[in-house]
Parts: structure tokens; sequence; C-alpha cells
């Protein structure tokens, strides 16, 4: 079942890339005694992604800053290609990647999905979600194929 409004971040250790080096980042530490948006993507550098999704918060993270929300972006790739795509995108200081190599966090959450038609594997789904202190209070879940409630404009709008 797919976490709800209402529910506790799950707690997984996930690796993402530092100054230091590969480092160990735990869900607890993200979203602890924080006001976080996260935004899930199927995969960096893919289309709409690279396009339009993370652009957008991007654009508009000192909005999401001034309202008291840190940015944290999440997508089933390894670190060293997360750390490029945060490059690539701007997004390099402004957004906590947390690269999902194994689907985990995905699988966790209960918003994974198989997406092996494309030689993809299995990816999490697009969505946003709103935590404060790890709870969920609000999500927003993509239908397949659609970019409409997880954008960052749409999110800013519900805040």
């Amino acid at each position: 079942m797919a976490i709800q409004v209402g529910d506790r971040i799950p707690s997984v250790t996930l690796k993402h890339i530092t100054e230091s080096g590969a480092q160990e980042i735990s869900t607890d530490a993200v979203f602890g005694g924080k006001k976080v948006v996260l935004f899930a993507v199927p995969g960096a550098f893919t289309p709409t992604c690279s396009a339009r999704h993370l652009p957008g918060f991007v654009e508009r993270a000192d909005e999401f800053l001034a309202k008291g929300y840190a940015l944290a972006c999440t997508a089933v790739n390894d670190p060293f290609v997360m750390k490029a795509w945060a490059e690539q995108g701007g997004a390099a200081g402004k957004i906590t990647m947390l690269p999902d190599g194994n689907g985990a966090f995905a699988k966790a959450l209960g918003l994974d999905f198989d997406a092996s038609a494309f030689h993809m594997g299995t990816r999490s789904q697009r969505y946003a979600l709103v935590a404060e202190d790890g709870v969920v209070r609000q999500l927003w879940v993509e239908k397949p194929g659609a970019f409409e409630v997880s954008s960052a404009d749409a999110v800013l709008a519900q805040l």
C-alpha cells in the first residue's frame, strides 16, 4: 500500500556523493525536525524530469525556502548520476538529491513501478509530498505519464 497523508516517512539509508566522497544519508536525517517538500521522478536525465520537473523546483527554490521548506528530490538512480544531474540542472546547493539506487525508498513508500517495458527496471512514480518532522502532510501522485500535480507551481499553490 502506498504511503498516505498522516503516515511517517519510512526510515531508509541511501548513499549520496559529497565533497568527501560517497556518504550514507538517512531519510530520518533529511526529514526529522524539518519541513520538506520532496519530489520524485522516474529517472534523472529523462525528458520530462530534466526539461520540466527539476527545473521548476530549481527556479522556484527561493520561494519554497521563504515559506520555510527545504527541497529534496529522489529518483531510482545511482549517486553519481544524481550528482551529475544536480550539477547539470543547477540544483546543487538548492535541492538535496536522494539517490535511491536500489529502489528501496520508492518500495518502502509503496510508490515504485515496473518500468521493465522501457528497459528501466523498477522506478519511482512521479509525485510530490510535503512532510513535517517526518510525517506526510500533503501528497500528490501523478497518473502514469502525467505531469500536473507534482510540479513546483502546483505544490507552491497548495502551500
